[in-house]
């Protein structure tokens, strides 16, 4: 894979922090923040997914709107009464 320099701009306390957990976890600040931006970027592809999949399961249904809604907010809540 290849690497790419980049420059941020981290709070000195969060930065200091930081540093600290990497020498914990036996690794470099460079190693942990690219460990951090590998997991949120496989969560977010997986609830793309997961997003995309259960559209497509809704709209194989048919919930009787047509689409349109036909009551308001107000209205549901003073049936629920």
């Amino acid at each position: 894979m290849e690497h790419q320099n980049v420059t941020l701009s981290i709070p000195r306390e969060i930065l200091r922090r930081a540093k600290h957990i990497a020498v914990e976890r036996g690794t470099s600040l460079s190693g942990l923040l690219t460990h951090l931006l590998e997991e949120l970027t496989r969560r977010e592809d997986a609830y793309r997914l997961a997003k995309r999949d259960h559209l497509a399961i809704l709209e194989k249904y048919d919930l009787g709107t047509g689409g349109n809604i036909g009551w308001s907010r107000g209205e549901l809540h003073e049936r629920g009464r």
